[in-house]
């Protein structure tokens, strides 16, 4: 997966090549789907786990940002795939945080986490998995140097730009029917740089009960 993704041009740098291969997305995939394939994959409750593609652009993107010991919040943290390779980037001296408003997805990306490379970081607790609205974000492990939101929302949250350290970056799908991935940075004087990085398509970020609803 990764040797393709590297073949085509989407993986350049070393480091996300290493966590992808770290990280097996098949721990983290729906019984009987085929992991590796780079498509997006439904998990339950109106959510997916992304493309593998996807994952490989935002952790390219945010790659700066999740240097050893930084902090990074991952919103609508579905599986937990991604927030483990925060994690792992981020190491033990950094905080990566999961938010994803779906319990039983919580406690499933827990025993996932568990099975994989970040397992230990989970249990020395500078991997985190929280129940909540990931709207408001995680304010009690911010201010991020990363955050990265898996779901479109119709305008960027206050919450999560409030979150944002100075010289931080989102990574967040903007849009309603046509959606884009906007690259947010805050720059050290707490002035937001906003810029389109390629279209895609995203789940709605919204409420629970609306996505339990099907929106």
């Amino acid at each position: 997966m990764v040797e393709h993704l590297q073949r085509y041009g989407v993986i350049s740098s070393m480091k996300v090549a290493e966590v992808m291969e770290t990280i097996d997305r098949a721990l983290f995939a729906p019984d009987g789907a085929s992991a590796y394939a780079d498509s997006p994959m439904a998990i339950g409750y109106n959510a997916t786990i992304s493309a593998p593609h996807m994952h490989a652009t935002c952790l390219q993107l945010l790659e700066q940002n999740l240097q050893p010991g930084m902090h990074a919040l991952d919103v609508g943290s579905g599986t937990g795939y991604l927030t483990a390779c925060f994690a792992i980037m981020v190491g033990p001296q950094g905080r990566a945080v999961g938010v994803e408003h779906i319990p039983e997805l919580v406690a499933s990306s827990i025993k996932n986490i568990e099975k994989s490379a970040a397992a230990p970081l989970l249990k020395e607790g500078s991997l985190l998995v929280h129940a909540g609205d990931g709207r408001q974000g995680w304010p009690e492990c911010a201010p991020y140097d990363a955050i990265h939101v898996g779901a479109a929302a119709p305008e960027i949250p206050q919450a999560l730009l409030d979150q944002l350290k100075p010289g931080g970056r989102m990574v967040i799908p903007v849009g309603n029917m046509f959606q884009d991935l906007k690259v947010v940075d805050k720059n050290m004087d707490g002035s937001i740089s906003i810029r389109s990085e390629t279209s895609v398509r995203y789940v709605p970020l919204t409420s629970r009960d609306a996505q339990l609803r099907g929106y």
